[in-house]
């Protein structure tokens, strides 16, 4: 199994855990558990419906979740839950802080196992008990720091230099807009998911850059919006890859909490 990383709670909890549940699997192996592979349910397309401009879809989703001013005054956040697992019938904890623009710190805890994940606004890296600290490369960091921006509704015109038109669809018997925004990095475009009576983005599919240098599809789902310090952010983030499936559930959050910039350095290794 070849570990992923993607922190791609594209939005909010900008959580890129997929790597730490992808070694816990590998750590697990000898227990003979396995994690679900991508669930193939995606939203079926329609053009019969006539969209609105991916501007006024992008819009509408700033102002679902709070406007452009209340974002800009979010300049950190700090997260704490729970990571759930069905196909292992686990439970860990989740620990999550944000700075503004770009810095992460994951860290997941799966029985007496630890988990990182970091940004620090240059060098993406993970540390786990099976491969110890690595630091990632090419790709892989363009991808990190999209996913680490956790004002995404306020930023998403600026990480993406090309936004398609919008296609009308349904997704969990819902009218959705689907927007295909390519990065300025790669030819591949991520696929954003909008709630058409909302406004809240439900999915994203983004391309995930393994390792090994392969490329494919990550999947996540947005639920259970609620309002902290005049934003809404997702409380349920459910996350599907090729070798992981898994559910982020947020009980706390405080926002504009100072952090040290040193929070999200690699470890030095002795």
């Amino acid at each position: 199994m070849e570990p992923v990383l993607n922190s791609r709670a594209k939005y909010g909890v900008r959580i890129f855990i997929v790597v730490a549940l992808a070694s816990f699997a590998l750590v697990s192996a000898s227990f003979g558990q396995r994690a679900l592979f991508l669930s193939n349910a995606d939203a079926h397309r329609s053009d019969a419906a006539v969209s609105p401009s991916a501007k006024d879809i992008l819009n509408k989703y700033l102002d679902a979740t709070g406007g452009s001013k209340a974002w800009k005054k979010i300049y950190s956040r700090v997260s704490q839950g729970n990571v759930v697992i069905p196909s292992m019938n686990l439970i860990g904890t989740a620990e999550m802080f944000e700075g503004a623009p770009d810095r992460a710190l994951v860290k997941i805890v799966l029985f007496d196992s630890t988990f990182l994940e970091g940004f620090d606004g240059k060098v993406a890296w993970s540390s786990d008990p099976k491969q110890g600290v690595r630091e990632q490369t090419g790709a892989q960091v363009a991808e990190t720091r999209r996913a680490s921006d956790f004002r995404f509704p306020l930023d998403f015109r600026k990480l993406y230099s090309k936004i398609s038109a919008p296609t009308s669809a349904t997704m969990d018997n819902r009218a959705v807009y689907v927007i295909e925004a390519t990065p300025s990095d790669s030819d591949k475009p991520d696929r954003a998911y909008f709630d058409a009576q909302t406004g809240f983005l439900v999915r994203m599919v983004t391309q995930h850059h393994n390792d090994n240098g392969t490329v494919e599809p990550f999947e996540e789902d947005f639920s259970d919006y609620r309002a902290v310090d005049g934003v809404k952010i997702p409380f349920k983030i459910h996350q599907s890859g090729a070798e992981v499936d898994f559910i982020i559930l947020i009980k706390s959050v405080r926002q504009n909490i100072p952090l040290d910039d040193t929070r999200f350095s690699k470890p030095v290794t002795q």
